[in-house]
């Protein structure tokens, strides 16, 4: 897992680099732009531009993130580059470890021309080949100033690739929405370590590709005190060794889903097949008595329960005792998909949530019926995983989607902690939530995936984790980054616009497959 910082923990970092460790800040900064470099000279041949005699201009501010850029000005002309500085400030607001480098640069005949106007730095971004953004970094918040605005604006009118400097500018380094423009780079540079505002929202369309730097700063030392990471292969193919020759079907547990209705039976179907795809050993789908004969006709793996139901042609609340029954002899619970909002079916969903005595998956319908009730959460008698997206969040906790997306990490780590659980909120970047308060943000997925029928996919795999015998964390962990990764094949092989559930379904032994080669 690789830790992501916001602004203030960044800030810590460098202040414990210089008060514990003795590394000046000079230090710091001449790390960071000597790395940056590197990491643009190393891309220059994949940008189609050339190893030696390239144009470069590279726009700097008066803080920080300008004094990365005018190291990075004299490593570039010193690789063979033309490099030309603009600064939008006046000289002498340049303070601190910037005017340092300010001054180093200009030594090495690099002097840097002040925005007093648009002609010059929209001619020169015309004529460059690559343009550096070094003008705001990680510590800007709000709407840019006037001039800064502007020198972004005529940066992605110049339509050059673009690098940025710890962030690009205009977006916020915590993942608040930008207030005015920003910056659209090719490759972000950054330092230290990932930025929230790089993963989530605005800022994985902004970065382009992130490559982190070091700045000097030993790893153990970055990662102190920080509880929000990012998920990597590493961290989910160790769930996932060959299987002994000597295994069977009882070897990878036994998943009983609750799901479908008359109408619904789709969503019971595709959960089952993910499930089985993802490894369980055996699946019963318990599903209403008429629903029952749909069920069985789209699964040949897997078995089916016919039950007790309501008028509505869902689960009625005298199913709880069978269904209590069934799950003596199961593994774990998966609960929710094409359920129904029948208020019998409410009840008993709310019946399995609080009292089975097995690891549980809840998720769709079985969310709504938590509304009002997730104080009964934290008396579970065993892990609860929750898979809302944030329309479901929002009903649970009585507020609305712009409240949940506004902070999606506040929002899951609060929810986890409060009650006990562990989430999910579904989206652009999972988040991923445990009752400790570490939150995991997945790289996975793409826009394809928005189709009816991918949560319910989810809740299989996930399901089948858990009856795998993984630990909650790492059976969400371990569902979320590979329905993601399946889904980034299946859109490889289909296209984004025609993916729909079934081909996340068919990807998933690619995905393990994937995993498997460390790719």
């Amino acid at each position: 897992m690789r830790p992501v910082f916001t602004a203030d923990e960044m800030r810590r970092v460098d202040q414990r680099a210089s008060r514990d460790l003795g590394i000046p800040g000079a230090t710091l900064m001449e790390n960071a732009g000597r790395g940056a470099a590197e990491r643009m000279l190393a891309a220059l041949p994949a940008l189609g531009l050339p190893r030696r005699g390239a144009r470069v201009v590279i726009v700097c501010g008066k803080g920080g993130n300008g004094g990365d850029g005018f190291v990075v000005a004299r490593h570039l002309k010193r690789a063979g580059h033309r490099v030309s500085a603009f600064l939008v400030a006046a000289p002498d607001e340049v303070r601190g470890d910037a005017a340092g480098k300010y001054r180093e640069m200009e030594r090495r005949g690099i002097r840097a021309q002040v925005v007093r106007d648009d002609d010059a730095l929209a001619r020169a971004l015309a004529g460059a080949e690559l343009v550096v953004d070094a003008l705001l970094g990680t510590g800007a918040r709000g709407t840019p100033a006037p001039a800064m605005a502007r020198a972004i604006e005529l940066i992605n009118g110049a339509g050059r690739p673009v690098v940025a400097l710890d962030i690009p500018s205009g977006l916020s380094a915590d993942g608040e929405a930008p207030e005015g423009p920003v910056v659209r780079a090719v490759l972000t540079t950054t330092f230290a370590g990932l930025k929230r505002g790089l993963i989530a929202g605005r800022g994985a369309e902004s970065a382009g590709r992130v490559e982190v730097v070091d700045i000097g700063v030993p790893a153990a030392e970055v990662s102190r005190g920080i509880d929000t990471f990012v998920l990597e292969a590493a961290d989910v193919a160790p769930h996932f060794p060959p299987r002994p020759r000597d295994g069977h079907k009882g070897s990878y547990g036994h998943l009983l889903l609750v799901a479908g209705s008359v109408g619904k039976t789709g969503a019971a179907a595709l959960a089952a097949r993910a499930a089985m795809r993802a490894g369980a050993g055996l699946v019963t789908v318990a599903t209403a008595r008429s629903a029952q004969p749909v069920v069985a006709a789209l699964l040949l793996e897997a078995m089916s329960e016919p039950l007790p139901e309501t008028e509505a042609g869902s689960l009625a609340l005298k199913a709880r005792e069978r269904l209590n029954d069934l799950l003596e002899r199961r593994d774990a619970l998966a609960l929710g998909p094409g359920l129904g909002l029948d208020e019998e079916t409410q009840a008993l969903a709310r019946a399995l949530v609080f009292e089975s005595r097995r690891p549980c998956v809840v998720d769709a319908d079985a969310l709504t019926a938590l509304a009002g009730h997730l104080e009964r959460l934290s008396g579970a008698p065993a892990p609860r995983c929750l898979t809302p997206h944030p329309g479901e969040m929002a009903r649970m906790l009585g507020i609305t989607v712009a409240d949940v997306q506004r902070d999606r990490i506040r929002t899951v780590r609060q929810f986890a902690t409060a009650w006990g659980v562990h989430v999910v909120l579904k989206g652009a970047t999972s988040v991923i939530g445990t009752p400790e308060g570490t939150v995991l943000l997945n790289p996975t997925g793409n826009p394809g995936m928005a189709s009816g029928g991918t949560g319910d996919v989810l809740t299989g795999v996930l399901g089948a984790f858990l009856a795998r015998g993984l630990a909650p964390t790492d059976a969400l962990a371990s569902a979320v980054y590979l329905h993601g990764l399946a889904g980034d094949i299946a859109a490889a092989r289909q296209g984004q616009e025609s993916l729909i559930a079934g081909d996340v379904i068919e990807a998933l032994p690619a995905a393990f497959a994937t995993l498997r080669a460390g790719r």
